[in-house]
């Protein structure tokens, strides 16, 4: 006698498709969200000084301050953040540096309860050889970049918060192996990867994270 059996191929699609739905949703349930470890929405709003650099050219830490302020805005909510230049007034009357009597300047001028200050350290062009076992030969071009950043209370001078990170990239390679070849990149091009990742590693505290039950 013939069997058949009790679903047709529409049937076992559809379900297939739930069995599908709520093995994707008992996944989804073991996994918890967990608030950031920096939460700035008591603060309400805070400030954000230029960060400072050792070169010459500061365009690096604009950068880095510019993509710092835009990592916070995408990861918190309910915070108003005040982005202060290296021309504003405020900074300008603290010749001597001191982080605590900026804060608590910024304070009573800008009326904001924290601040957020850095400063970026960068490396220049610096060429790394290695020579293989039969002669080859590997020269890399690379740049390594610092950034340290923390939030400083306004009303005592103190550090309620910090965070750093180092990052390297590669600006040009040359390899002499039987046939030699070169890779050059921009710069720039390499410079701006560094410091999306010093900034991805000094906001890590302010995304928040999942974790599983």
């Amino acid at each position: 006698m013939l069997w058949i059996p009790p679903y047709g191929p529409i049937q076992m699609r559809r379900a297939l498709a739930v069995c599908g739905v709520l093995a994707l949703s008992g996944c989804a349930s073991k996994y918890a969200q967990v608030p950031p470890r920096l939460d700035l929405e008591p603060y309400g709003r805070v400030a954000l000084v230029a960060f400072s650099t050792e070169q010459t050219d500061d365009d690096l830490s604009t950068l880095a301050t510019q993509r710092f302020a835009e990592a916070l805005l995408a990861s918190q909510r309910g915070v108003e953040l005040l982005e202060l230049g290296a021309s504003d007034s405020s900074l300008t009357a603290n010749p001597t540096g001191d982080v605590a009597l900026l804060a608590q300047a910024l304070g009573r001028t800008k009326e904001v309860p924290a601040v957020f200050v850095g400063h970026l350290k960068v490396s220049g062009v610096k060429p790394r050889a290695r020579i293989g076992g039969a002669g080859n030969l590997n020269v890399r071009a690379s740049v390594s970049a610092e950034l340290t950043v923390r939030l400083v209370s306004t009303a005592t001078g103190a550090t309620v918060w910090r965070s750093s990170s180092a990052a390297n990239g590669t600006v040009g390679h040359v390899a002499i192996s039987g046939r030699p070849s070169i890779a050059m990149r921009d710069p720039n091009e390499a410079y701006g990867e560094v410091v999306n990742q010093l900034v991805a590693g000094v906001t890590r505290d302010l995304r928040p994270t999942w974790v599983k039950q």
